[in-house]
């Protein structure tokens, strides 16, 4: 069997690292994904697609990416559930990422600043 997702999109909002009881780096992200067409009303859609990022992948996902960065991701697709508060239960489908990609620039504000240039220096003649 193959079970083997391939994702481009948008963050949909900034990442946010957390750490499991037993210390393990994990984010939840939500990856904007556009169709490749366009509804009847000419409009181009999305579907909103939630990864789960373990270890380092999770760490430097919540280091370097913010809300609308595009990034790459290679997973799987898991279901999983649980019991909320109400005693409902609810069902997830998301993908666990195996690999992820940064494929947006870096934003200007993270680059290295550009050199000032030297004040000019005037010459003053003398006598």
């Amino acid at each position: 069997m193959i079970n083997q997702v391939t994702l481009v999109g948008r963050l949909t909002r900034d990442p946010e690292l957390n750490k499991t009881s037993e210390g393990t780096p994990v984010a939840h992200i939500t990856l904007a994904v556009t169709r490749h067409f366009r509804s009847q009303n000419g409009e181009i859609e999305a579907d909103f697609v939630q990864c789960t990022l373990w270890r380092r992948a999770a760490e430097n996902t919540s280091q370097y990416c913010r809300k609308g960065s595009v990034v790459g991701i290679t997973g799987r697709l898991q279901t999983r559930n649980y019991d909320n508060k109400e005693g409902k239960r609810v069902y997830v489908t998301e993908v666990i990422a195996e690999t992820v990609r940064f494929l947006s620039s870096k934003p200007h504000s993270e680059t290295a600043p550009a050199p000032t240039p030297e004040p000019k220096r005037e010459e003053i003649a003398i006598g």
